[in-house]
């Protein structure tokens, strides 16, 4: 969800104005998402190397996330959401992962084993994190090593990989989210900034995918039979 901060900019405001307004924009994808019938949405909200950002940011955006949690989670209950933290949970106040528990343990109770939308917010979470925890879990438990294994003791094991990934903000790269699991995802990158992001934007995205053909190294004429 890139672009708050340049968004904030363009309109000479302090950058947590625009992570404020993202939350905004996280609302419309997940009713957007619900409408449209889209099962999980994972979204990339600070990355362990956000921590290296202005000390003021922040903890503006650490103090966004204990209140949009505490006002969130009854909506998300409501709309069947079921709600997943994923991410190290090291450098977390107390405070906040109380609220991330707390979050997930009432969505799980509201919406048991058939949620309309499983959301996993992406917190203090990178890619290569979460590569080294899985690969220290099948150490520790004397696992063997291998494809399977490894994905079963990824952050994310709980969903499939995911079909399609949208970076906006007019930047082309990934930036360590979801390594492991990108490997035969689409990818599609937008210059709208996550502020912009609304559901006819979302509804863009999953036209282009649809167009798609995915392959996973057979040819058009494996598929075509």
């Amino acid at each position: 969800m890139d672009g708050n901060g340049r968004w904030a900019a363009k309109r000479m405001l302090p950058r947590l104005a625009g992570h404020r307004q993202g939350v905004e924009s996280l609302r419309r994808c997940i009713r957007a998402c619900i409408d449209q019938g889209v099962s999980v949405l994972t979204v990339f909200a600070f990355s362990s190397e956000n921590w290296s950002r202005p000390a003021d940011e922040v903890s503006g955006l650490m103090d966004l996330l204990s209140l949009v949690i505490k006002r969130e989670v009854t909506h998300l209950c409501k709309n069947q959401v079921r709600f997943h933290f994923v991410g190290d949970r090291a450098n977390l106040s107390a405070q906040i992962l109380e609220g991330l528990a707390s979050a997930e343990q009432q969505t799980q109770d509201a919406v048991a084993d058939h949620p309309k939308l499983i959301l996993n917010v992406c917190f203090n979470y990178g890619g290569r994190w979460d590569i080294a925890q899985a690969m220290a879990k099948l150490v520790a438990q004397n696992r063997p090593i291998n494809e399977a294994e490894l994905a079963s003791c990824m952050a994310l094991s709980h969903v499939p990989d995911p079909d399609l990934i949208i970076r906006t903000g007019g930047e082309h790269r990934l930036s360590n989210f979801l390594l492991w699991q990108a490997a035969y995802s689409e990818l599609l990158f937008t210059e709208k900034l996550w502020p912009e992001f609304d559901e006819a934007e979302l509804a863009l995205a999953i036209q282009s995918y649809g167009q798609r053909q995915r392959r996973f190294g057979l040819t058009p004429e494996q598929l075509s039979k």
